[in-house]
């Protein structure tokens, strides 16, 4: 584990270093980095990957006061982190949340090479499916998210398609998930985080993400899950086709979280696109 101080505050990422493709790659709500761990564990051969851990509930160092937490203040922070160790040629991967259309969306994608954007927010689609939207309902009543907090203490209840049941088709391990729920659980500061960036989102981000898609001019791959129920099918088609160097691949036998379900296709699909599309780096 790394870290570097930004803006916001200091955020933690890991690094399997040399000189190779960069590939960082994004996390969501309550979702921490570790959700890349066996993606990573097949691409560091021939990858240099960098996972972030995002302020978005299971990151362990509170940001700033009055750090801005918005998509725009994501979508910066990400964009800073990039500047900071002077990456260029990045491909940007992103799953569950939509925070790599969001640097392209306001101008901060100078670094990025290429896109992969895994199931995740997109048009009107936000926010998706019954967990996100109670998430975002908990934010406006004071108290309720730290109350729906202790819940997950309980295993059973994780699996609950208001909570992580429809995140994955297969149970996250115990002690990945005791991990991605543990500050947010424990710190009033990291709820703090989350409340601020549940605030401060808009329904219609990812409408005018989309829009600016269109002008994204280097190559993008779109990874969906076939049998997803809350970032459906036809979401990863619409993506695909505002790309113009867009191209789709639909994974069968995964929900949302194909790093989860399906880590091997989804590294296999990375390492291809890379290849196909190397360019001389910057």
């Amino acid at each position: 584990m790394s870290e570097v101080e930004l803006s916001a505050g200091v955020l933690e990422y890991d690094d399997t270093r040399g000189d190779l493709p960069v590939v960082v790659l994004l996390n969501g709500l309550f979702i921490g980095r570790s959700v890349w761990r066996s993606v990573v564990a097949d691409l560091r051969s021939d990858h240099r990957c960098l996972p972030l851990e995002l302020p978005l509930g299971a990151h362990r160092r509170a940001m700033r006061d009055g750090a801005d937490l918005s998509g725009r203040g994501l979508a910066g922070l990400v964009a800073e982190f990039l500047d900071h160790l002077n990456l260029w040629d990045v491909t940007l991967v992103g799953c569950d949340r939509g925070g790599a259309q969001l640097l392209v969306k306001y101008g901060m994608d100078e670094r990025v090479g290429r896109l992969v954007l895994l199931p995740q927010e997109s048009f009107d689609n936000f926010p998706p499916g019954l967990p996100a939207k109670t998430a975002w309902l908990s934010s406006k009543v004071p108290g309720a998210l730290a109350v729906a907090l202790q819940q997950m203490r309980i295993r059973p209840i994780r699996r609950l398609p208001l909570n992580f049941g429809l995140m994955s088709k297969r149970p996250v391990p115990n002690t990945v998930m005791d991990a991605w729920l543990q500050s947010a659980m424990g710190s009033s500061r990291i709820r703090r985080d989350v409340l601020t960036y549940l605030r401060a989102t808009r329904k219609g981000e990812y409408v005018e993400a989309a829009e600016k898609l269109r002008g994204f001019d280097r190559p993008a791959l779109v990874i969906w899950a076939t049998e997803d129920r809350l970032m459906k099918p036809g979401y990863g088609k619409r993506l695909a086709q505002c790309l113009p160097d867009g191209r789709l691949v639909e994974v069968a036998d995964s929900y949302t979280l194909i790093p989860e379900d399906q880590p091997e296709r989804c590294a296999q699909l990375i390492r291809t696109f890379i290849e196909e599309t190397a360019t001389t780096g910057r």
